[in-house]
């Protein structure tokens, strides 16, 4: 299972490194059904002057619409701990699982989710943080507005 998580988390970082070369935020994510990923999204506020699409929000959107049903079967990928409105969309739609690439950069509201029955998997890469850690020593102002501070 972890192979599994690991081969998904990595698409979910080549989401946040098409991002960062577009000159924004280096946060993506993907949901997978059945093993097959059926959305991808990379943080995207910078590049269509957005005030929504988190990496989160924009791999939902590229999913499409789906059946309430379809959302439960799901697992959300994100290579940061999803912030107080990407919670809110995967507490809406019922996805049972988030696995994370890490949340030493940002810690989202973890502890509600899992109160709510979202089961959450950390698998603290190192990748995943040097590139937070980058981005956030580069560039506080762009960041601190993301996360509405």
């Amino acid at each position: 299972m972890k192979n599994t998580h690991i081969k998904f988390m990595n698409e979910a970082i080549k989401e946040a490194k098409k991002g960062l070369r577009q000159g924004g935020i280096p946060i993506g994510a993907v949901l997978v059904k059945g093993g097959k990923i059926i959305g991808r999204g990379h943080n995207r506020r910078v590049q269509k002057k957005s005030a929504i699409l988190h990496a989160e929000m924009d791999c939902l959107e590229n999913a499409g619409r789906l059946k309430a049903s379809d959302y439960k079967k799901c697992v959300i990928y994100s290579t940061l701990s999803p912030c107080d409105m990407c919670t809110g969309a995967i507490l809406l739609y019922k996805i049972p699982t988030v696995v994370i690439g890490e949340n030493k950069t940002f810690k989202g509201p973890e502890g509600y989710s899992k109160k709510r029955g979202v089961k959450f998997i950390n698998l603290n890469m190192a990748e995943c943080k040097s590139m937070m850690e980058s981005f956030i020593r580069e560039n506080p102002r762009l960041w601190y507005e993301d996360i509405g501070e």
